[in-house]
């Protein structure tokens, strides 16, 4: 279907004008966002259309407070929105839903009857309790539904050794750790072993499962040919050893037991994220930049032939990050999302090459959708103002909300207006940022800023409230504080020349596009120069630690899952392939390592109060990366703290630990940027 993506961009531009405008009543009538709401907003995610277009199912994640978790279910909803239906009420949750090709069973994975790791399940779409399909000792991660409905291919993980006793009555003491990998940690993982992920075929009327694929490297990401006879997968499997290079490739296998997988691609980089053309003659898939780039890979849209051969690149001129391929219903054009400064579009490039055509833009994200055959397309986004909820796209191209789950809560809250920024930095570029004004704002007067910075560094600060960074910032500005957050160099969005422009280099360019936005509104008489924050998260971390070495003008910092003493991160976090692909080794190429530790080095030039935080269990950056930032500080007599929060991984989830480093921002910001006492 052919969506005239000029009508949708006026029609959208409307309901945004509707959104921004001021309105006294309304404003009134509304309250300001706090750190409570984390227990009110819910995630609406992974839509999937019913073979026959009439419903959608998607999955409903929630925050349940009596027990500090969150979990998911599953939930349906009719193509016009006139039913919504709730299919599912567990405590352990359900993800990654399917549609059998009838359109009878959904199929969904799920960790129940006291099992630690996820099954695939079935529900009939008519009624009835769901009905356990598999039982994979290493529990399944991913699955699809053959084309005749009669089998599924899913990625499985192999079984770990049972821990025994000789003595019943005594406890089970669990086997030491023993290590010979290379990349030998993965955050929430833990320590690796050699267990690995692999292809399975399941017989779905014999309820039987069956290994398709083995070998000592990862296979994931079956995807079935249109007549059901082959599947295509992503493996690590070629080279010495896969943990020493960044090399993903696709290869096709025959769907039946003994099969040997043909290799497709060649390239030395990472290939995913194929789909088949609906003859099944052709894959698409997404080609990765060289591997010393791994960290700052672009990918773009290659297509070749699906039994191999040369390969061709549509949109060869576009230079932006793109994602999640189909194909149109005739073959001739691939659809993607697309993101591009701030925001993410669903488009459209013939198969051959061509133009790329956006089917929906504007000042918003789309970060997921399905779409069938019939061409009926539903998409997952929001904007700054709104959480994301579900889109259907109806005949004459023009988008209808179908879920409203939290309308409710939105419309409750008076969230501060968000708006694009653009100003230069010292090498003279253009840099991209968004600014989030507090709630009452009012021109001409000075506000206390706090510089939000995102991590990554490859992420972007986007037009998308959702309840993690958008929410801190809204919650920033609910407490009188004027938000920038900075699209510094190494940010997505711009191009792969903006990417790497922080390749080998990190903690500089970065810095001086941070400290270029503060100027800008400092100049502009927004900001208070007396009043100056700073805080991030991951890489947000890492460039808050950095900046704070380079400047005594921030008056109060936080820094989570952050580390500025580099050389001590090799080997302690999971990132070893990258950090000899981009630095080289510390003992060979420590003049570069030291120069990018210089903000441990130079700790004796901090004086900004800061607050370090950190997950206990944090292999991504772990938190000794904050405990030596911690304890410099400390022994230089630099107001400081540290926060650690038990059996959290890189991402804090815990719902009253979220709560909790909400509320320790505001304290710790309110006392140096408000003169407030806590």
């Amino acid at each position: 279907m052919t969506v005239p993506h000029s009508r949708i961009a006026l029609q959208f531009a409307v309901i945004i004008a509707a959104l921004l405008a001021p309105d006294p009543a309304r404003a009134q009538a509304r309250r300001a966002i706090t750190a409570t709401d984390i227990y009110r907003f819910k995630a609406v995610g992974e839509p999937r259309i019913s073979p026959d277009g009439q419903w959608i199912a998607y999955t409903v994640g929630v925050v349940d407070s009596a027990k500090d978790s969150r979990t998911s279910d599953l939930w349906m909803v009719r193509w016009d929105g006139s039913q919504t239906l709730r299919l599912t009420s567990t405590p352990g949750g359900e993800s990654g839903p399917r549609w059998s090709p009838d359109g009878r069973w959904i199929s969904f994975i799920a960790t129940r009857e006291g099992a630690k790791k996820g099954q695939v399940w079935l529900l009939d779409r008519s009624g009835g309790e769901s009905q356990k399909l598999t039982d994979i000792a290493g529990g399944v991660s991913e699955h699809h539904w053959s084309p005749d409905g009669k089998r599924l291919a899913m990625v499985a993980h192999d079984a770990e050794p049972k821990a025994t006793s000789a003595d019943s009555t005594k406890p089970v003491i669990p086997k030491p750790i023993v290590i010979d990998r290379v990349t030998f940690k993965r955050d929430r993982e833990g320590y690796r072993d050699r267990l690995r992920d692999h292809v399975w075929l399941v017989d779905v009327a014999a309820r039987t499962s069956q290994q398709l694929t083995t070998g000592d490297f990862d296979d994931d990401a079956p995807r079935w040919s249109p007549d059901g006879t082959r599947i295509a997968f992503e493996s690590r499997r070629v080279g010495v050893d896969p943990d020493r290079e960044n090399n993903a490739d696709l290869f096709v296998i025959d769907a039946r037991a003994g099969a040997q997988p043909q290799q497709l691609t060649t390239f030395d980089g990472s290939d995913r994220g194929m789909a088949w053309s609906p003859d099944g003659a052709t894959i698409a898939y997404l080609e990765s930049n060289e591997p010393k780039f791994t960290a700052y890979s672009q990918y773009r849209i290659a297509v070749m032939p699906s039994t191999g051969g040369k390969v061709s690149y549509p949109a060869a001129t576009l230079d932006r990050d793109v994602r999640d391929l189909t194909w149109t219903p005739d073959g001739r054009s691939i659809r993607f999302l697309l993101t591009d400064d701030r925001a993410v579009h669903l488009a459209l490039v013939n198969a051959r090459g061509g133009a790329v055509q956006r089917l929906l833009e504007g000042r918003r994200v789309v970060n997921a959708y399905d779409a069938l055959p019939s061409g009926r397309i539903v998409t997952r986004d929001g904007t700054a103002m709104s959480m994301a909820e579900l889109h259907v796209l109806d005949s004459a191209g023009a988008q209808r909300a179908v879920t409203h789950a939290n309308d409710s809560i939105m419309g409750a809250l008076q969230l501060g207006a968000t708006e694009d920024l653009s100003f230069r930095n010292p090498d003279g570029l253009t840099v991209g940022a968004l600014l989030f004004k507090p709630a009452r704002w009012s021109a001409g007067r000075r506000y206390p800023l706090v510089l939000s910075i995102h991590g990554g560094p490859n992420g972007q600060d986007e037009h998308l409230f959702s309840p993690g960074a958008a929410m801190e910032r809204q919650i920033f500005a609910a407490q009188g504080y004027l938000v920038l957050a900075v699209n510094y160099r190494g940010s997505s969005g711009r191009g792969v020349a903006w990417k790497k422009a922080i390749f080998a280099d990190w903690g500089n360019k970065e810095v001086q596009d941070l400290l270029a936005g503060v100027d800008h509104l400092v100049a502009n008489g927004m900001a208070d120069p007396d009043r100056l924050g700073i805080g991030g998260w991951s890489y947000g971390g890492i460039l808050t630690d950095s900046t704070i070495s380079q400047t005594t003008r921030l008056k109060a910092a936080y820094s989570g899952a952050g580390s500025a003493l580099q050389t001590s991160m090799y080997g302690s976090d999971q990132y070893t392939y990258q950090y000899e692909a981009e630095l080289g080794l510390p003992w060979k190429n420590k003049p570069l390592w030291d120069k990018l530790s210089s903000a441990f080095w130079h700790a004796d030039r901090i004086t900004t109060p800061t607050l370090f935080l950190g997950g206990e269990k944090d292999f991504n950056v772990p938190i000794i990366g904050g405990e030596q930032m911690y304890q410099a500080l400390r022994t230089l007599g630099v107001p400081t703290q540290l926060v650690v929060y038990p059996d959290e991984f890189h991402g804090i989830s815990r719902p009253s630990f979220v709560r909790d480093r909400l509320d320790r921002y505001a304290e710790w910001y309110g006392k140096r940027l408000q003169g407030m006492t806590p």
